[in-house]
């Protein structure tokens, strides 16, 4: 494992606030631990990352993965500015679980890289991040960790202030970027709550500092040609502008509940219908290639409709705190369209998933939640980039989660049991396969004084194969693979060691997290070294693996000037991964590299400002056939103005990214060769809140 010793050591000096955010109070986080977890307010041996209020504010960008790509061990998988995908800790993909309101998001975007994540960051009023195995309360595959976006659309209490709203609308220069989201929550008589929420966001193709294409992608093309004895064609390459990331998307949701003393009972209908192109080319080799060239750039055209249900009882029994359930039913679709106009292929996935729990008091000196969980998803793809066949998968699951106070320490204990089923099949032939996966955790938080604690967590967590990991055959074109499956998978399981330490006092905050996980049986893909459809073959396979990592978050009060706080901030993470491939050991692919970042930020009443540096080392510790990636350094800066008008408050503000226009490509994209992070963006908005 390689750290940047340097950055670690002026990170330790300098320091940074953990999600501190404008005038942010500490016990923001003791009520939202309660909300993502049942266990204690006092403390939670899992490593949690917040954004709410102007933090959330202040990160807000066009894809959920994006949003949170700036916080310590948390990356964005992006596919253009539409699509971005959390990866947690190295983690990404099937292993990090989204969920809207505690329940999964329903749509394809563990399927495949180019597909959208249906949460919409602009009408979120808390993401959560849990980081770490979080299988026992959210399902058996979130090894990685769970990014819940609670949106509050069913009322779960009558709004105190009976009315209330926000509007937001923000323009930018690159890519002519603008969004809009408004949100109205109220009280329908003295027993029913409803609320509204409305977004659209549109942006046409964004500017980049140089070619598209990655000098290192560039230059083992040539190797290759050169070495096939080749001439290359001098073809013109795209620069300054990545064709493809244009988005157009649109939705809103309309939800109603009963609210009472003891709890309530809502439901929510959402709606979501948008289009974004497909960046990095989206066509075979060959003359398809060419044709597409000629023809314009793929989109994909997407709809979800999706109802959630939602219920509470408090106090139903002398030993149970609260009974609760959550119901979310999806019906999501989307058709990718070639650049030709025709319909390339069709997604189909219609899934449920329930939540049954019971929060009870003390059992043998433990309170906790005791619970059942069910899902089902249909998944069918059909047309010429079907590279998985129609599949069905049925889970339930039962878990507990607990925590009992000791003399100088809390401990937490939890467990849980899926049985997994999935029906597919692979090159033709049918395949069923059932899994039974098995959890469990132990965690410590020790507070040595009222300022300073540390965490203990031990986990075990298995997971059953996706049905992409088990049934994919065919050319996936937006990873420039033929991808092939196998259907003999086994259980994935996961051994994770972490431990944290945090320093809180009104001047100087100090957060820092060690973790380790040991797979077993970890799935990944492997060339084979062989082509298929003129693709690189990558077959899935498994071995042991080992992922090693640190995130920092320090921070430092430095005066009082000009009626405001002027405080430093920074943070470091550093992840390292290796895989025992049996010959011998690989880096693990598509990890990504250190990164260090600081920032000053002055707040006062009225005004908010902050100038951001991050320096991003490049990442040269990668799998066999990946390509490593340049480093690259981060300017952002924001300033904003508040005014008050009673009850009332508008907002506006100017933000900067990517001020000196550098090259910026993540090493966890699949596109990163292909489609660098936007170039120099300026962008303007007004929040108005009542």
């Amino acid at each position: 494992m390689k750290y940047n010793a340097l950055a670690v050591a002026i990170a330790l000096i300098s320091g940074t606030a953990v999600a501190q955010g404008h005038n942010s109070e500490s016990d923001e986080l003791e009520e939202v631990v309660v909300k993502a977890h049942p266990l204690h307010e006092k403390g939670l041996s899992q490593s949690i990352e917040v954004l709410k209020g102007d933090e959330l504010s202040d990160a807000l960008q066009s894809s959920l993965g994006a949003t949170l790509a700036a916080q310590p061990g948390i990356r964005s998988a992006n596919f253009g500015a539409a699509v971005g995908r959390p990866v947690i800790n190295g983690l990404g993909g099937p292993r990090v679980k989204t969920t809207q309101d505690q329940i999964d998001t329903l749509d394809v975007s563990v399927t495949s890289t180019d597909h959208a994540v249906t949460v919409e960051p602009f009408i979120a009023e808390q993401i959560t991040i849990l980081k770490g195995a979080s299988t026992l309360l959210y399902g058996s595959n979130a090894i990685g960790g769970v990014v819940d976006t609670e949106t509050g659309r069913i009322p779960t209490k009558q709004n105190e202030d009976g009315t209330s709203g926000r509007l937001e609308l923000r323009v930018g220069d690159n890519e002519d970027v603008r969004t809009g989201a408004g949100r109205l929550d109220g009280n329908l008589g003295e027993a029913f709550a409803w609320h509204l929420d409305a977004f659209t966001k549109e942006a046409d193709d964004y500017e980049i500092p140089g070619f598209a294409e990655s000098a290192q992608f560039r230059a083992a093309e040539e190797a290759e040609a050169a070495e096939a004895g080749a001439e290359e064609e001098g073809e013109e390459e795209a620069f300054g502008v990545l064709e493809g990331s244009r988005y157009d998307i649109q939705g809103g949701a309309a939800g109603l509940s009963w609210v009472g003393e003891r709890g309530h009972l809502g439901l929510a209908v959402s709606l979501i219908d948008g289009t974004y192109g497909l960046v990095g080319g989206h066509e075979e080799e060959g003359e398809e290639e060419e044709e597409a060239e000629e023809e314009g750039v793929g989109i994909i055209e997407l709809e979800q409709t999706r109802v959630d249900f939602s219920g509470e009882l408090l106090s139903p029994f002398s030993i149970v705190e609260a009974l609760s359930f959550r119901i979310g039913i999806n019906d999501y679709e989307h058709s990718e369209i070639e650049g030709n106009g025709e319909l390339g292929t069709f997604f189909e996935n219609d899934a449920w998933e329930a939540r049954f729990s019971a929060e009870h008091g003390s059992v043998s000196g433990f309170t906790g939640v005791i619970g059942l969980q069910f899902g089902d998803r249909e998944f069918s793809a059909v047309g010429e980039e079907a590279f998985v066949a129609p599949a069905e998968l049925d889970t339930i699951a039962m878990f507990w989660a607990g925590e009992r106070e000791f003399d100088g320490f809390s401990l937490e204990l939890g467990a849980r049991v899926d049985n997994t089923s999935i029906d597919g099949s692979i090159d033709g032939e049918d395949i069923f396969r059932g899994f039974s996966t098995q959890s469990a955790s132990i965690g410590f938080v020790i507070p040595q004084s009222e300022i300073m604690s540390w965490t203990l967590l031990f986990d075990y967590a298995e997971r059953a194969p996706t049905i992409e990991e088990l049934f994919s055959f065919g050319p996936h074109l937006a990873t420039g693979r033929f991808e092939v499956g196998d259907s003999g998978l086994e259980e994935e399981a996961a051994f994770n060691i972490s431990l944290s330490w945090a320093y809180e006092t009104d001047n100087f905050d100090a957060h820092i997290n060690l973790y380790r996980y040991d797979f077993n049986d970890y799935i990944y893909t492997i060339a084979t070294g062989e082509e298929e459809d003129g693709l690189p073959v990558f077959e899935y396979a498994q071995n042991s693996a080992e992922f090693l990592g640190l995130d920092i978050e320090l921070g430092v009060h430095l005066l009082d000037i000009a009626g405001g706080d002027l405080d430093l901030q920074a943070s470091f993470d550093t992840v390292a991964a290796e895989i025992d491939s049996g010959d011998e050991d690989i880096d693990a692919p598509q990890i990504p590299s250190d990164r260090f970042s600081t920032s000053l930020v002055w707040d006062s009443n009225a005004w908010y400002a902050t100038l951001t540096y991050s320096d991003v080392s490049s990442q040269n510790d990668v799998a066999p056939f990946e390509l490593g990636t340049d480093g690259y350094t981060d300017v952002s800066a924001k300033v904003e103005r508040s005014f008050k008008f009673g009850d009332s408050e508008l907002k506006a503000f100017i933000q900067g990214r990517n001020l000196t226009d550098e090259e910026q490509r993540e090493h966890v994209s699949f596109v990163k060769d292909l489609a660098p992070s936007p170039g120099r963006s300026l962008e303007v908005g007004v929040q108005y809140s009542f």
